[in-house]
């Protein structure tokens, strides 16, 4: 009996060691990994991030399997989908987005947080340089010539008083305040501003303002993005412009101009540094990366509003835009 119990130990032993000594690969040998890829809302640009991640890892190689979640706009379900991951033990949690990012970045200690598309991730706390990571975090930000931006849009459309609605709740947002009011200031404009906490109050914001401004501008705020289609409804029934900051929300029409980084490119470069740490590089050396080559940037000038809004582009501006909009269709050139 003692000896038949001995063996038995013994046995439950060597399983149990064998089980953790077990790497999971699949059927051609390669090691199997799991990533994690959170966006707090689900938009055409936050889905370009996510696409852009996933075909870095697969062109490469990395035998991986992709956990995607969506947190609808709520910051309380992000943090459920970073206590997921966590307790998942992923091998890298990405998050796509401010709340998302701050949300893995609280919860996972001991898992590598690379975060997408933050705007300001210093502020954000995320890290406390940009020359590197913080611990186990490290990303992408979206930093957008915000001030630039203004200037053009009054250049090309003669706007006195520029509109800009933004998530209260969102650090991303908030911060992007700061520079649309330097923005303003620089360019000599009045700025009316419009907050919000969630998507479904965008088009009722819209409306608020619309009288008030005679242009919208639009960083990269998630949440109004989410619900782009109403803000372009409003202010094309009014006849009045939007300069988008985001490209990717832009290419179906409805915005005058638009002016920002690939977002695809941008879950590419996310992806990049993926890549980096599953081949053992810590997150906490890889500096915070910016999307600054021309090349990763994108302009494009919707004929079609501009006409609606009374406002005529110079050609030499239509000459540098690599997107032109016009008769309902997209030309990429």
């Amino acid at each position: 009996m003692k000896l038949t119990k001995s063996i038995l130990l013994i046995a439950s032993a060597l399983s149990i060691f064998g089980f953790i000594g077990c790497t999971k690969k699949s059927a051609d040998g390669k090691k199997s990994v799991k990533i994690g890829i959170a966006k707090i809302v689900q938009h055409i640009a936050l889905d370009s991030v996510e696409q852009g991640i996933i075909d870095v890892l697969n062109e490469n190689g990395v035998n991986a399997t992709f956990d995607l979640q969506n947190a609808n706009g709520d910051t309380n379900t992000a943090a459920q989908i970073a206590m997921k991951y966590r307790d998942e033990g992923v091998d890298v949690a990405v998050g796509i987005a401010t709340p998302v990012a701050l949300a893995l970045a609280n919860t996972i200690t001991d898992i590598p947080v690379v975060f997408g598309t933050v705007t300001d991730p210093l502020g954000a706390g995320l890290v406390s340089t940009l020359e590197h990571g913080e611990r186990n975090i490290t990303g992408m930000s979206d930093a957008i010539p915000t001030e630039q931006h203004i200037l053009l849009f009054k250049q090309l459309t003669g706007i006195k008083t520029l509109g800009y609605i933004y998530t209260s709740n969102e650090a991303n947002s908030v911060s992007s305040l700061e520079l649309v009011k330097k923005g303003c200031e620089q360019a000599g404009l009045s700025l009316v501003t419009q907050a919000i906490t969630n998507s479904s109050e965008v088009k009722q914001a819209a409306e608020a303002i619309i009288n008030r401004v005679d242009g919208l501008y639009l960083t990269t705020d998630n949440t109004v993005f989410s619900a782009l289609s109403s803000v372009k409804e409003v202010f094309g029934e009014a006849k009045k412009p939007i300069f988008s900051g985001d490209v990717t929300g832009a290419q179906d029409g409805g915005c005058v101009i638009a002016s920002g980084f690939n977002y695809y490119k941008a879950g590419r470069a996310t992806g990049e540094m993926v890549l980096k740490i599953l081949n053992g590089e810590k997150p906490e050396n890889i500096p915070v990366r910016f999307m600054t080559d021309p090349s990763d940037s994108d302009l494009l000038f919707d004929l079609d509003a501009a006409k609606n809004c009374g406002i005529t582009i110079p050609s030499d501006y239509l000459e540098k835009a690599n997107m032109i909009f016009e008769n309902g269709a997209l030309t990429k050139k």
